[in-house]
């Protein structure tokens, strides 16, 4: 830990000049969706923001690491992936394989000046938030890493796990018990969830986005989706039950 702790803190230290030469105010400006101008890659395509189910948040820090750093979605979904940067120097968040960030990274060692942007990268200054909007259309495991001189070669990589349709969470009923805007979290009462093999009951979850919780209040019938998310039960998807 300690050996890690040094490379990181040495990382930080001596990869600032690299990065701020690696981003630049342009990069923060948010993208104009052209659906003509869409590519397919290995690991999905830029996605239409209109269409984006839900939000997924992603801080970065200067320790080199992702938080959270493993997300699941499902073939064929559209999210927007919030990166918010809470350190001191720029950090990034990239898609890609696992053989592509790869590949990427030892690029930027050679040319660490080289700027670029593409929708599946967000560059983020210290204090700031960047946003990807883009769909998985493959199934399977992918990345998201910070491709900065010296950051991917820290530790900053990320998880994607992408799942199959087949594999798609199923929706649940439920009534909405209590709702705690400030930790993000909702009270439900809720039939079973076949998923997790659990019988009904009254339980907490974390929500995947705090937004999901506008409008709801004690009472309401809804229906719902809930995952797994980083070893916590977790709402991925709200909607009022008709």
């Amino acid at each position: 830990m300690k050996k890690l702790q040094a490379f990181a803190a040495a990382a930080l230290t001596l990869c600032t000049a690299a990065a701020l030469a690696h981003g630049n105010e342009g990069h923060a400006a948010a993208r104009t969706y052209d659906a003509a101008k869409v590519q397919d890659t290995a690991f999905g395509r830029e996605g239409d923001p209109a269409k984006a189910t839900r939000t997924i948040r992603v801080d970065m820090a200067d320790t080199m690491r992702f938080t959270p750093a493993n997300i699941t979605v499902k073939r064929g979904e559209t999210v927007r992936l919030v990166a918010t940067n809470k350190g001191q120097v720029l950090h990034e968040m990239v898609l890609g394989t696992a053989d592509e960030l790869q590949k990427h990274a030892e690029l930027m060692k050679k040319f660490p000046g080289m700027e670029h942007d593409e929708p599946h990268m967000a560059h983020v200054k210290p204090g700031k938030s960047g946003e990807i909007v883009w769909q998985f259309t493959q199934a399977g495991d992918f990345q998201f890493a910070c491709l900065i001189p010296g950051h991917f070669e820290a530790g900053m990589v990320g998880k994607v796990t992408v799942s199959a349709d087949d594999a798609a969470a199923p929706q649940s009923d439920g009534e909405v018990r209590k709702v705690d805007k400030a930790q993000g979290k909702l009270t439900l009462r809720h039939g079973p969830l076949k998923q997790f093999d659990m019988p009904a009951m009254t339980m907490v979850f974390r929500v995947a986005d705090p937004k999901m919780l506008d409008g709801l209040k004690d009472g309401d019938k809804v229906k719902f989706t809930a995952e797994k998310v980083n070893g916590a039960f977790t709402v991925t998807a709200i909607q009022p039950a008709r």
